[in-house]
């Protein structure tokens, strides 16, 4: 079965972001696009037929903007769409199941850069076991690549790098495979960053045996990046691939190197959890935090 990529819309200026943006990766990755848009029943048994036909006018339009927002920037995507009853999480999330990965919208934090992600989408993020993208509402094409010679925006240059975080404590195949099939389709390079932190003890200064060993983990653990990724580079030639390790906070490096990506590789572990979204601290500050789109791999 051929997976669409599937856009979950709501009418709002981030679902169609969050549209426009599946719709360009539907087409880099030869998929078709799915529109998906979820309501719930109304509760009092009386007024159903009411609320629902109200319902079902309003998740129309939403669709048709939706179609006609796509169709303006993508006229020659594979479309289609649908409505369906239920929370909007749950049906998002079983629409995720059949997908090739789910596109979601988030709002752009006002002078700032970063996400306000709502419950909904922190729902599917946490739960879904199929990569989930966020975009930003104000997110369009030219974005996603380098700036023209005169430094203005546009779709005609290169794309931006993919960055991939990667955990060498975990580092896992379907996050890997995501980011550099990624790249792939976009002929971008794919950076890829491990981040540790070490505490150096007060009183070393330049040059004494703490700044050493500093250098020395860091090469040791490039050398390792470098080793997982190997079989990677072999499958995917036309990659290049950048590894980068930094002696820094992981949520804080990931959030300084995804600046002016064209979108963020994350992982996420799938695991029993407390009632309620979660996700770890890493993922957490890269969707509340990063710029460009961020896409969210689950692995077990």
């Amino acid at each position: 079965m051929l997976r669409p990529v599937v856009a979950g819309v709501d009418g709002s200026a981030e679902s169609l972001a969050a549209a426009a943006w599946a719709a360009r990766e539907a087409q880099r990755r030869d998929k078709p696009l799915h529109l998906v848009h979820a309501w719930d029943r109304h509760p009092r048994r009386q007024e159903r037929e009411i609320a629902g036909a109200a319902q079902r006018h309003l998740a129309r339009r939403a669709l048709r903007q939706a179609e006609e927002h796509v169709r303006a920037q993508c006229p020659d995507v594979r479309l289609t769409d649908e409505q369906v009853e239920g929370p909007a999480a749950p049906a998002l999330l079983k629409a995720a199941d059949e997908a090739e990965l789910m596109v979601l919208g988030s709002r752009g934090l006002t002078g700032l850069a970063g996400f306000l992600v709502g419950s909904v989408a922190l729902g599917v993020v946490a739960k879904a076991t199929r990569p989930v993208v966020l975009v930003r509402a104000d997110e369009e094409a030219a974005d996603e690549h380098v700036p023209g010679g005169d430094g203005s925006a546009s779709t005609d240059t290169g794309y931006r790098d993919v960055v991939l975080a990667v955990d060498l404590a975990e580092a896992c195949d379907e996050v890997i495979e995501f980011a550099f099939e990624a790249a792939r389709c976009r002929h971008a390079r794919l950076r890829a960053v491990h981040a540790w932190h070490t505490t150096v003890p007060l009183g070393l200064g330049p040059g004494e045996i703490g700044l050493v060993e500093q250098t020395w983990q860091g090469e040791e653990w490039l050398s390792f990046l470098k080793a997982v990724l190997r079989p990677w580079r072999e499958k995917y030639p036309d990659v290049e691939v950048q590894e980068t390790v930094v002696d820094e906070k992981p949520a804080t490096a990931l959030v300084r190197a995804a600046t002016g990506a064209s979108l963020l590789v994350v992982g996420h572990r799938l695991a029993e959890r407390p009632v309620g979204p979660r996700t770890g601290p890493v993922t957490h500050a890269a969707i509340h935090h990063v710029g460009c789109p961020v896409a969210v791999v689950p692995h077990f």
